[in-house]
């Protein structure tokens, strides 16, 4: 993909950018891939806001995504790579040789007339391809990675992400993840060949207050314009820091404060993405 400078017929204009959608192929959704989007606002089931800045946005349809790629060893051809608005990476439509489709993650260097497979034993490590990571060989780029085997793909799913199969010892598989940590996964979990498409989501700017709100963006306001009523950092005389540390509208540390509590997987992380911090269990 590349990215499309628009003219600077207006203010906003001047720095907008966006995709020029240069590798989409077909416009219009396969309809028995489609399902009804909810909208929850950022609020909760008792109507109380547990998201902030959530609400509006343009309409959308979810693209059913085949997550899981357990249809093993049916040879599918690339019908089309298309867009697909509740995500940042592109999708691919897959037509199987039994005549069934479904929609993946589509790698960069996925084309039109390609044909990928999915398999619990070895098979070709080419794009689009998804097998067990005991059977990839090291120094494979891989997406959509299952942390438990059946479970469907959890981690490496944005636009441009891709992570390294570094080592293999006993059942698990080291992988560096885009964020720079080292992971230990199970060899049985399944994982999609290669990297990404649409790499330069990261580039794009939009420019202008009501491109967020398309998104269903909604604004956010600092909390050191705010009263200390409404805000920890709020009140002073000016532009005031007050000599106390940012912290959350609820009092929390908003800097440096950690927040991983999730222990029964500590075990899993080799090295941390910060790596000034340890892994493991203390």
């Amino acid at each position: 993909m590349g990215i499309r400078n628009y003219r600077p017929t207006s203010p906003s204009r001047r720095h907008m950018t966006g995709s020029d959608f240069s590798e989409i192929t077909k416009s219009k959704p396969e309809k028995k891939l489609l399902k009804k989007q909810t909208r929850t606002g950022g609020r909760g089931k008792r109507g109380n806001i547990t998201c902030r800045h959530k609400g509006g946005g343009h309409r959308q349809r979810y693209r059913v995504i085949d997550w899981k790629r357990r249809k093993f060893d049916v040879p599918a051809k690339v019908s089309a790579i298309e867009y697909d608005p509740n995500r940042s990476s592109r999708i691919a439509l897959l037509v199987y040789a039994d005549g069934e489709k479904a929609y993946i993650l589509a790698p960069g260097a996925l084309k039109v007339g390609d044909t990928v497979m999915s398999s619990e034993r070895a098979i070709d490590p080419v794009p689009g391809n998804a097998m067990p990571l005991r059977e990839m060989p090291l120094g494979t780029l891989v997406h959509n990675i299952e942390l438990k085997p059946g479970k469907g793909g959890q981690i490496v799913r944005s636009a441009g992400g891709s992570a390294q199969l570094m080592a293999k010892e006993g059942k698990y598989a080291t992988l560096r993840l885009p964020s720079s940590e080292m992971r230990r996964i199970l060899l049985t979990c399944m994982a999609s060949v290669g990297q990404l498409g649409n790499e330069q989501h990261e580039n794009v700017v939009l420019g202008k207050a009501g491109r967020s709100r398309w998104l269903g963006i909604r604004p956010a306001v600092r909390g050191a314009a705010m009263n200390p009523v409404d805000h920890n950092n709020g009140g002073g005389e000016g532009r005031a820091k007050g000599g106390k540390p940012p912290r959350t509208p609820w009092g929390k540390m908003a800097r440096g404060l950690r927040t991983r509590r999730n222990k029964t997987t500590d075990d899993f992380i080799v090295t941390p993405r910060k790596r000034g911090k340890q892994s493991g269990r203390s």
